[in-house]
């Protein structure tokens, strides 16, 4: 009898890989460079690093953009990546909550902007519930395209309500309180070396006008609450009924999963956070009106999970910095870096089409298809 062969592609190392090599470290290893990324990420805007720096634009503005873009594709995870159910229209949360400071602090009442945020994300959180009670019954594509509706529903409702302020949009939105602490100095590396200058800083908690950096550590912060829950969440009950739910959900239900109940949680938590990540684009921008929640939008934030790969957090992440980043980063290219975006989208999906950073059961489940192959074929050759 023949030994059965092994492909190059069912090779396994035994060289640790560089996540097996962080889990061996020790504890308080770990925990000091975790505390060194974080510092990093928070100083990133000031240190002017000269191939992330982007040209043309305040850096500041794009890493808060970008903090907005992974704020949006963690909740849009939760229901795409953990439960499965595919939301074209989830750009109508992030309007949702935008609107609702807007009117809350400027429009109609003059509220403060710390008990406004926890309202939007309130009102968003309902409004998800709304849309899933009547829709979660029907599922694929017929769910999408509810969910697309939703989305153009709401942004024409934003444009005849005059309530709203119609097509002219909410002005004047007040910014976050802050308390101005000390002066943060950034870097220049204009003569090749960095080199302090005190001439350009950012004051630490004093949300201005033209300083968006703050903005930037705001949402940061925001971000590392939100990964927190989405970690306990995932590592639940709840997070092990989205899967099932999400893998085979008549099997599901046969074993006593309530998936309609777990669903429309995925849903609601999805849109609240949505609603949180639009309030945040309200206060930094100041102005808001209907034009600025397009269904272009929305296919960015789903670009940005797909991208990255569906149901891994690090992944989505991942996706929302390549989406949100790079088009500002080469805007030199803007005649083509739609057309570059495209095709690399289109690559992607031929090479790459679990994303950049596929959930482990996509690994898994590509590991054991490598396994049985190679059975398959040492059996052929027996």
């Amino acid at each position: 009898m023949s030994t059965p062969k092994t492909s190059a592609g069912a090779r396994t190392s035994s060289r640790p890989g560089f996540k097996e090599r962080v889990n061996g470290l020790p504890k308080g290893v770990k925990i000091v460079l975790w505390v060194l990324f974080a510092v990093f990420l928070f100083m990133l805007p000031l240190l002017n690093i000269p191939l992330i720096t982007t040209e043309g634009s305040d850096f500041g503005g794009v890493l808060f953009t970008v903090a907005t873009y992974v704020l949006v594709a963690l909740g849009l995870n939760i229901v795409v990546g953990y439960a499965g159910l595919l939301d074209l229209g989830y750009v109508g949360f992030y309007a949702i909550g935008a609107y609702t400071v807007g009117v809350l602090t400027s429009q109609h009442a003059k509220l403060s902007w710390v008990v406004v945020v926890p309202i939007a994300i309130a009102v968003a959180m309902l409004s998800g519930v709304i849309l899933g009670a009547p829709t979660l019954r029907v599922r694929g594509d017929y769910l999408a395209i509810v969910t697309l509706g939703f989305g153009e529903i709401v942004r024409l409702t934003l444009v005849n309500s005059q309530w709203l302020n119609g097509a002219q949009g909410i002005s004047d939105i007040p910014k976050p309180p802050g308390v101005e602490l000390f002066e943060v100095p950034s870097l220049d590396w204009s003569s090749g070396a960095p080199v302090i200058d005190l001439s350009t800083t950012s004051t630490f908690l004093k949300f201005g006008i033209t300083d968006f950096v703050p903005f930037y550590w705001l949402a940061l912060a925001i971000i590392g609450l939100v990964l927190l829950f989405d970690v306990l969440v995932k590592g639940s009950r709840v997070g092990r009924a989205w899967e099932a739910t999400r893998e085979d959900e008549d099997a599901a239900e046969l074993m006593g999963v309530p998936t309609f109940r777990f669903k429309l949680l995925a849903f609601a938590l999805g849109a609240a956070i949505g609603g949180l990540s639009g309030a945040l684009f309200a206060t930094k921008s100041g102005f808001i009106n209907p034009q600025s929640f397009e269904l272009l939008l929305s296919i960015l934030f789903i670009a940005a999970v797909v991208v990255g790969g569906a149901g891994n957090r690090v992944g989505v992440i991942l996706g929302a910095i390549v989406v949100a980043y790079f088009p500002e980063r080469f805007r030199d290219f803007a005649d083509f870096r739609v057309l570059v975006f495209g095709l690399a989208l289109m690559l992607l999906a031929i090479f790459r089409p679990q994303g950049l950073l596929p959930p482990r059961r996509s690994v898994r489940a590509k590991r054991a298809d490598a396994r049985q192959a190679v059975l398959e074929e040492g059996e052929a050759s027996a």
